[in-house]
């Protein structure tokens, strides 16, 4: 974690003419569409991103580029060619830590942004030294194994307990789900939707069950895993994990500065480039055709405990 004569370090040079000068030509474009105590508030402000795969790495380049200036990025994966069709990463960067990679790249975009690492990923140890001192949390866990699941639970815990925001993004098909948790000090993980017990006693598509609504769960990715293999990873897509980047830039910045967001966000790109008569079509006969996918698709993915 940051230490003090770092810190005291790092603010003799935030305020040195010249750094303050080229942050100003660094962020000159986002005015004044950005106020500038928001983008000062925003450029001093600590944000972690836990989980440096499709959700949470799509959102470390729009953060920077937004004016951030001190990151900490956990993430124990490294980069595989199958993540190459969504993820924030080319050939080279194969077989290298995610967050080190997109570490590098933060600072090439700005020299100035400091960035811790972490490559252990979220654990009960150090869940909560990871989001202490931390604005914002974007949470981008895997959620598709319950190793994802235990490390998310920890994340949540410690982020409810110091009362500190956290954004998280699941992407599904062409939907982007985005759940802000405004949390207080001392609230409940996931507001009570998930407990510690649930880890030991469901599987990763019951706790996914019970923070995602299924009426926002688009009707292709249920189609898909009604014919998935059970040895195919998950389908996700490329530009469904860059709207989570944009839209968790803008909710840290909007919860940096104190300012309200919406608890969700749902946005639907495949409905959205639909022309309008056969949008509306999609979305009056969404309610039966989702509920005949789910009779067969969800005992298979979410079985009923004996």
């Amino acid at each position: 974690m940051i230490d003090l004569d770092h810190v005291e370090e790092r603010v003799s040079i935030d305020l040195d003419p010249l750094a303050e000068a080229r942050y100003a030509e660094f962020s000159l474009r986002n005015r004044p569409l950005i106020d500038s105590q928001w983008q000062q508030k925003f450029r001093e402000a600590v944000i972690l991103v836990a989980g440096c795969g499709s959700t949470g790495g799509a959102a470390v380049e729009p953060l920077v580029r937004l004016g951030a200036e001190n990151l900490r990025l956990c993430e124990p994966g490294t980069f595989e060619l199958n993540n190459l069709n969504r993820q924030s990463a080319t050939t080279s960067d194969l077989d290298q830590n995610k967050a080190v990679v997109l570490q590098e790249r933060a600072e090439r975009i700005n020299p100035a942004v400091h960035c811790e690492v972490n490559t252990e990923g979220i654990t009960s140890q150090n869940a909560h030294a990871l989001v202490r001192g931390a604005a914002v949390v974007v949470d981008g866990v895997d959620v598709t194994t319950m190793n994802g699941w235990r490390a998310k639970y920890f994340l949540h815990e410690a982020a409810s307990r110091a009362g500190i925001p956290v954004v998280v993004g699941y992407d599904m098909s062409g939907v982007q789900y985005i759940r802000t948790y405004r949390y207080r000090a001392g609230d409940r993980p996931f507001d009570g939707a998930i407990n510690l017990s649930d880890l030991r006693s469901e599987t990763h598509w019951r706790l996914l069950h019970k923070v995602v609504p299924v009426r926002k769960v688009p009707i292709d990715l249920l189609q898909g895993l009604s014919t998935m293999k059970g040895d195919e990873g998950f389908p996700q897509l490329v530009y469904t994990a860059l709207m989570f980047g944009a839209a968790a830039s803008r909710i840290a910045l909007c919860l940096v500065a104190g300012h309200p967001v919406a608890k969700e966000v749902v946005l639907d790109l495949h409905s959205e480039v639909l022309p309008a008569p056969a949008r509306l079509r999609a979305r009056i006969t969404a309610p039966l055709r989702r509920a005949m996918l789910l009779d067969r698709v969800l005992p298979q993915l979410v079985p009923q405990r004996k």
